[in-house]
Order: structure tokens, then sequence, then C-alpha cells
């Protein structure tokens, strides 16, 4: 065989990415207008988690570094690449939180983290969001990050989120009345060293039972620090999930440098409902789950946190899906599909109320945090979503199994 021949790649070549440009530009021109917004409204830490928001939909969209399906994958044919991403992400969290937390302050501004009551509305609310997520079509992160991507059954999913969330704030004094432990934090409780060396073991166990039962059914594991589609791009994406879950973590830490507390999603949700049925003329405010948050209530929505985190994720992920040449919404839904999005995204908004966060603020979050009550939410919303697994076809949705690229 000749020089030439051996040398030849019978690999076929993948097209080339053409970029998304209308959209790209939307995208970036909303950004840096909100930049000046932002610093005008509310000070430059305002604007900076808005870019920090952007970076968070960014990171999500190029790693699909969804929730949902790592979990309906595990369910479905025990791949477990996505809960050893998570279980990496949770472990570099705690050994970045917990000193910190432990000691009250972040270059000087005092910070907190998401500690919440662990108690029977946590376990019934993260049962019914597990649920949610897989009829939805995603959880909190994802539905943001997949609606700036372009998802329009997302859109529906979202538009549900934010009722079911307004109607928990509506029946708060049943179920903040269910029985519960206060608000307990491991770190404050145990000390960082004790609390670190706890999480660590546990997601070491977990990771361990998830790889071998991956490896009893397949013979091998799929490894999370590659892709098969396209060699990773920092642009363009795709990235591997390891670097999407360390990502997460350093972007979350800047937001409890910049915030005073983690990264959280669906409170925003309640308030953009209740500031909506305001403008109707209900009387949110004489509700008991707000008659605390009047001030909230009457300020500007670009003063919420939340809400600015929020919009400038489902911006990065549309610049981010734009760039990969992915943006291309798709208007026609199915009756079956669509109704699973609205039954998903009620269960989602009531859930994550109920369970006092979603899988970033009570999941992510509150376990690097410490709370005590982010250990009940794992196990309920994971039941929960294998239910919703095995309800999706009555909605017309897929249960995929992943393919098996690479192999460790």
């Amino acid at each position: 065989m000749s020089a030439n021949a051996s040398s030849l790649d019978f690999t076929p070549a993948l097209p080339p990415i053409r970029s998304n440009r209308a959209p790209l530009w939307i995208a970036l021109l909303l950004l840096l207008a909100g930049v000046f917004y932002f610093n005008d409204l509310a000070g430059w830490r305002q604007a900076a988690l808005w870019i920090v928001g952007a970076l968070l939909g960014v990171t999500l969209y190029h790693a699909s570094f969804g929730f949902t399906q790592a979990w309906r994958v595990f369910v479905s044919d025990r791949r477990a690449a996505g809960l050893r991403a998570q279980m990496l992400m949770l472990g570099v969290g705690v050994l970045l939180f917990f000193p910190v937390l432990s000691q009250g302050t972040l270059f000087g501004q005092p910070v907190a983290g998401l500690v919440s009551p662990a108690g029977v509305s946590v376990l019934l609310g993260a049962f019914l969001f597990g649920i949610g997520m897989q009829l939805g079509g995603g959880c909190a992160s994802g539905t943001l990050f997949a609606v700036g991507g372009g998802n329009t059954r997302m859109v529906v999913t979202l538009l549900f989120f934010v009722i079911g969330s307004v109607i928990a704030t509506y029946v708060f004094p049943w179920w903040s009345a269910l029985p519960a432990i206060k608000p307990t934090s491991m770190v404050l409780a145990w000390g960082p060293v004790p609390a670190i060396a706890a999480n660590l073991a546990v997601f070491a166990l977990i990771a361990w039972i998830a790889t071998r039962l991956e490896r009893r059914r397949h013979g091998a594991v799929i490894s999370f620090a590659s892709r098969n589609e396209r060699p990773a791009s920092l642009l363009r994406g795709p990235w591997p999930l390891i670097w999407g879950g360390i990502a997460l973590v350093v972007l979350n830490f800047a937001t409890l440098a910049l915030a005073g507390r983690p990264w959280g999603i669906t409170s925003a949700f309640a308030l953009w409902g209740a500031k909506a049925l305001a403008t109707l003329g209900v009387d949110v405010g004489s509700w008991t789950y707000w008659a605390k948050q009047q001030k909230a209530l009457a300020a500007p929505v670009g003063m919420d946190v939340t809400t600015v985190m929020d919009i400038g994720l489902m911006l990065g992920a549309l610049a981010a899906a734009s760039v990969a040449g992915k943006f291309a919404p798709v208007w026609k839904l199915p009756l079956r599909s669509l109704l699973g999005a609205i039954v998903g995204g009620l269960l989602l908004g009531f859930g994550a109320r109920l369970a006092y966060g979603c899988n970033i603020g009570a999941y992510f979050s509150g376990i690097i945090s410490g709370s005590l009550h982010a250990w009940l939410w794992l196990p309920a919303a994971f039941a929960g979503s294998a239910l919703g697994v095995h309800l999706r076809p009555l909605f017309g949705l897929n249960v995929e199994k992943t393919a098996a690229p690479a192999v460790c």
C-alpha cells in the first residue's frame, strides 16, 4: 500500500458549524444592555450577577448538564455518567463552600447557605418535583436553558412552572404547618472538616453504587470526561460533563461572593406569578406567604437577584445555542406532549415551593450549603423521577438510552 493510501482517513467529515447570527446578536446586545441597566438600578454586583447568570446558561447548554436526563437514563438503562458528574460537582462544591460558610464571610461580605426546614413538605414537594421533571422535560435549570436554546415545548413547561409556584404560595399555611425539623446546617452543627468528610463519603458511595450497576448491566461504563459528537470546543460545545460540573461549582461560588448566598432559581417564578396576579387586581399581598415579602412584591423585578440570574441564564443559553448553530425553534407540538408539559410544569412549580427549592436551590446549593433538608430532597426527588420515567410514554414522550462512546 502506498504512503498516500495508508494515510487516508475514512472517518466521515463532520459538516461545518454555521452560527445563527441574528439570535446571537440579539442575545449579546440584550446582555450588554442589561449590564448597564442593572448597574444603574442596583449597582455593580447586580450587573455582575447578570453576567454570572449568562455564563451559567452557556455552561448548562454546552455541557447539556441537566439533572432530568441524567436520572432518566440511569433509571431506564443504568447509564451513570451524569450521576457521577453530579457527585464530582457536589464533592468539589463542599470542599469550596463549607470552609467559607463556617466562617460566615467571604471577601469581607457576610455569606450564608440555603438552609431550610427538613420535614414532610420537603419529601412531598421533592417527590412531586421529580415526577414533574420527567413529564415537563426538564428541571428548573434545564427548563431555563432549554427555553433559551429555542425549545418551544419548554416555554409551556416554564409558564405552568410559574403557575404551580403561585398556587403553592396560596396554600402556604397548609404545607408550612406540616411536621418538620428546624433548619439545620451540618457545617455549623458539626464543623467544616467532619461535614466535608461525611459528605464526600456519601458522594463516593453513590458514585460507586451507580458505577457497579452500570458495569453489571453493560460490562463497561461511559466516561464523563469525553464526548463522541465532535471534539470539545469552548465556544461551540459540546463540553464534557466534567467541564460543566466544575464550571457550575465555580459560578455558584461567584454567586455566593456577589449575592451573599448560593445560586437559586425557582423563588423568582413565584415572584413573577404573584406580580402578574397583582397587576390583574388580585391582593396577593394578603396571602400568608407574601405578607413577609411585601418589599419584594413592591420593588422592580430587576432588584430580585434570582430574577436577574434566571433571565441572564436564558440569554446565555440563547447565545450558546446560536454560536453552536442549534437555535431552531419548532412550533408544532403533539397534543399529548403539550399536556405533559402542562402537568409537569404544575408539579415542578408546586413541588419546588413545598420542598423549599428545586434541583438547584434544594439539591445542588442545598447540599453544598450543608442543609439537612437537601438530603431529604435527593431520595424523594429521585423516587418521583423514577415514577415520572414510567409515566412518560403516556404523554408520548421517549425514554431514551444513552449510546456508549468512550468507556473506561
